[in-house]
């Protein structure tokens, strides 16, 4: 048992909520290696890797589809209400977050391919430095936001929420840094589309990250945050800080 699914008066119930949390850990770690190995294929020139990223993403869409189901016989079986619908809905929702971080991660596999297999003229090294760059940075969110979830650390998925706008300010240098190349030589005018593209499914696994990390403050405080401000939810924290 960890400190996702809590305790429960109900042993079989809680038996079935550390199931469901140990999905929705597995699915984590699934999607931090997809992205980590997506991210190398790029580095190493490797389409034929690429393709085993590509291939292992079915093991995302059938742990999201077990989720689904487990989810679902749960809430016919128990009917559960208050902080224990939390926990049901909070791990479904970082399931499909995660189920999409997989997507995104494929995204910069087929890239690989594209570039590497397909193209005959690969891009120069420095216009691929900002995904190496912003891949780090996503992917240390996403580790944040998994151990938040698994610990409800209220100050750790603050954390993850603060650094989503670092990342988007990261996304936008990288744009401007790619027009530069861009108005230096029109010709790579098809590698930037494709690199912006990358770029873009980046910024996005830091979107899923940031949700995962609101995901863990409405698990603890029952405050659904999402819409909310910094100040707005910083204060929410705060607030359920004190009362313990």
């Amino acid at each position: 048992m960890n400190e996702l699914t809590g305790g429960h008066t109900v042993q079989s119930f809680n038996d079935e909520l550390s199931h469901l949390s140990q999905l929705v850990l597995k699915q984590g770690a699934l999607g931090r290696a997809q992205l980590q190995r997506a991210v190398q294929t790029l580095k190493d020139e490797n389409p034929r890797a690429a393709g085993q990223v590509i291939d292992r993403d079915r093991e995302m869409n059938d742990l999201d589809v077990a989720a689904d189901e487990e989810v679902i016989r749960i809430i016919a079986k128990r009917q559960p209400v208050a902080k224990d619908l939390r926990d049901v809905m909070v791990v479904h929702k970082a399931i499909s977050d995660l189920e999409r971080v997989g997507d995104e991660a494929r995204k910069v596999a087929n890239l690989t391919i594209h570039f590497f297999d397909v193209d005959k003229n690969p891009p120069n090294g420095q216009l691929l430095r900002d995904i190496f760059k912003m891949a780090d940075y996503a992917d240390g969110m996403l580790e944040k936001a998994l151990n938040a979830l698994e610990t409800q650390d209220l100050q750790l998925a603050l954390d993850v929420i603060e650094e989503d706008d670092n990342l988007y300010e990261e996304f936008r240098a990288a744009l401007r840094r790619i027009s530069t190349f861009l108005m230096e030589d029109a010709r790579c005018v098809g590698h930037v589309v494709d690199i912006v593209l990358a770029l873009r499914a980046l910024e996005r696994i830091g979107g899923h990250a940031k949700n995962i990390g609101g995901y863990v403050i409405y698990l603890v405080t029952g405050k659904d945050v999402r819409h909310e401000s910094l100040e707005v939810i910083r204060s929410e924290i705060f607030a359920a800080s004190s009362s313990n």
